[in-house]
């Protein structure tokens, strides 16, 4: 497994296109500058030892010596080891809505950015459990699966959109029922699903039936409402520019609403908590609170350890390239001429 200590330093592989492009502008510059001073055939008798090859030779060597010394500052590490390490924690699914509701933007930005904000803090604050995420609106999609890995965790949190799914509702059904699929330890004694959404649902009675599953498997629910009572309206975008507001069938322009009362009564339901979000740091705050005096559950997880750094291996490269751009001479090197590798008598 590779690692980069400073991966911000991979900006400066931007250098490289540019340095290509303004060659090539000089290189044509430099023709079209010959063209108008004398003939091409009599450039090449007063310059009979300028080389052809040897520019885009040494032009190569100073570009990868470059990329290399780049590299050499993101500084690449490797796992030299995996070992098995013993954690203790429990097992936490987040599902979050992911329906059209969610654009509506009476919480800054927008439900969808602020509910990802939420769990992303949540992630933030946790030590050693295991976490998964679901995104679901009419249907219920699993994007990743338990897993330690926080960083892989908050980038498929990042990519969830109201676009990734093409049916719209809100299922939070389907999103309880894939969730008791996530957790496929027998033993964990505490299995945590956060639902984070507006409340908006079209099958209650669903809803009730998959809690009871939920729950006969030990699973306890906590909802986490993110909206405002007073609602506000669904915008239509395009490239983030309002086009319009959603409108019912007669017309009339629909004003979405949290729900509170039913994320309540589904967190009652399913042994948990309801938890307002409109203020991030106090629900992080009581969400860690709640998780910190739970029973945690000791397991294994693989993990690669004992990672070393690889920088040298790049800088050593890089100065090499460059070394070697700075001996490589454009004219004609005399045994290569004679060989005529590069058929330049030829071109002569």
């Amino acid at each position: 497994m590779i690692q980069f200590d400073e991966p911000i330093y991979f900006y400066l592989l931007l250098v490289i296109p540019v340095l290509l492009v303004l060659y090539l502008a000089h290189h044509i510059w430099k023709k079209r500058t010959q063209r108008r001073f004398a003939d091409p055939r009599l450039l090449r008798r007063l310059a009979p030892d300028r080389s052809l090859f040897k520019p885009q030779l040494k032009l190569l060597l100073f570009l990868l010596g470059l990329a290399f010394l780049i590299l050499g500052l993101v500084n690449p590490k490797m796992g030299t080891k995996l070992e098995t390490v013993k954690r203790e924690g429990v097992d936490i699914v987040f599902a979050v809505d992911v329906s059209k509701s969610m654009l509506a933007e009476d919480i800054a930005p927008n439900r969808l950015e602020k509910a990802k904000r939420l769990v992303s803090e949540i992630i933030n604050e946790l030590a050693s459990d295991r976490v998964g995420i679901i995104a679901y609106a009419a249907q219920a999609f699993p994007q990743l699966p338990i897993t330690t890995d926080y960083g892989a965790a908050k980038m498929f949190l990042q990519s969830m959109n109201t676009d990734m799914l093409s049916s719209q509702g809100t299922a939070i059904h389907e999103a309880i029922e894939l969730a008791a699929t996530y957790f496929d330890d027998e033993e964990q004694t505490n299995r945590i699903l956060f639902l984070v959404s507006d409340g908006e649902d079209h099958a209650e009675d669903q809803v009730m039936d998959a809690i009871e599953q939920a729950t006969d498997q030990g699973i306890r629910i906590f909802t986490i409402g993110v909206g405002s009572a007073r609602g506000a309206p669904i915008p239509i975008k395009r490239n983030g520019v309002l086009e319009s507001l959603k409108k019912d069938a007669r017309g009339e322009v629909v004003i979405t609403r949290l729900n509170e009362s039913i994320l309540a009564e589904i967190a009652s339901e399913g042994n948990g908590e309801y938890i307002p979000g409109a203020n991030t740091a106090a629900a992080v705050e009581q969400i860690s609170g709640l998780l910190q005096q739970m029973d945690k559950k000791e397991f294994e997880a693989r993990q690669f350890a004992e990672f070393k750094d690889q920088f040298q291996w790049f800088l050593g490269a890089g100065l090499l390239l460059l070394f070697l751009d700075i001996f490589v001479l454009e004219r004609k090197t005399g045994w290569l001429r004679k060989l005529d590798l590069f058929n330049e008598k030829k071109a002569a």
